[in-house]
């Protein structure tokens, strides 16, 4: 894997020239919590100046391009984040961007980096090309409060999609995207996903931990679990649980809010 992070950042500094200016990682690859076979490749690159027509369209395609330079190499087409200049980074209006995600790539002039991705980078980015020292400038992690309604937007989600599970590996990860948004809800900060199952199992938050403890084992060793016909069918039957999960959710949203509210009445 650090090969082919390194190839990607020579690759991307032979396409912006002079202009390139860093490269960074964030996610579960700073978070030491990276697992072929569920993980993504999280990760920002600047240019100084604006990105042209014909370097975007290289960028664009970079991903493809060194998959099919090197088929065999399963970490290429994992990479997902943005390419973009510095400063319309720092103004967060942007020209013409790269951005590379799940489902493709696209040229845009819309995103922004959610509350969980800045804390990691202000406070974890690593940098791959550039000055590290520059992470504090560059960066600026979420206040609290942004974090916590990034927790309910979360939370948002879980109710809206995850009434009903398929067959994928990350139906189980629902489980453990709340266990992480219950962590930041009583720190402040942000941990990775198989780090907040385990503390949440340690604090015994849900009457049933079975679905947790085999959700943890499954993220621990994705690539062994991922064609078990009987997982399968355990992940398509799982849309009840991470809804009674998410009750503990709520009502720990409702505490935050509530205590927050005393904060200002007092």
């Amino acid at each position: 894997m650090e090969a082919s992070i390194r190839c990607m950042s020579e690759e991307i500094g032979k396409i912006l020239g002079p202009d390139y200016h860093s490269f960074w990682l964030y996610g579960s690859v700073v978070l030491k919590d990276f697992r072929l076979g569920w993980s993504d490749i999280d990760c920002i690159a600047f240019s100084r100046e604006e990105i042209s027509p014909d370097q975007a369209d290289a960028l664009l395609m970079l991903r493809h391009t060194l998959s099919e330079k090197e088929p065999e190499n399963p970490y290429y087409r994992l990479f997902e984040g943005v390419i973009c200049t510095l400063p319309e980074y720092r103004e967060g209006c942007f020209a013409r961007m790269v951005y590379w995600g799940t489902s493709g790539q696209r040229i845009t002039d819309r995103w922004q980096a959610d509350a969980f991705a800045r804390w990691e980078l202000a406070r974890l980015g690593r940098a791959v090309y550039g000055q590290q020292a520059d992470r504090e400038t560059l960066f600026s992690p979420p206040a609290r409060e942004e974090l916590f309604q990034a927790v309910r937007r979360h939370y948002e989600a879980i109710r809206l999609h995850a009434r009903k599970t398929d067959e994928s590996l990350y139906a189980c990860g629902w489980l453990l995207d709340i266990c992480r948004c219950l962590y930041t809800l009583r720190s402040g900060e942000v941990i990775s996903k198989t780090q907040a199952a385990v503390w949440a199992l340690e604090q015994h938050l849900f009457a049933d931990e079975r679905p947790l403890r085999k959700a943890l084992e499954i993220r621990r060793n994705p690539l062994v679990h991922k064609d078990n016909p009987e997982v399968k069918a355990w992940l398509a039957s799982l849309g009840h649980v991470v809804q009674q999960y998410a009750d503990v959710l709520e009502e720990a949203l409702k505490a935050s809010h509530s205590a927050e509210t005393n904060l200002i009445t007092h």
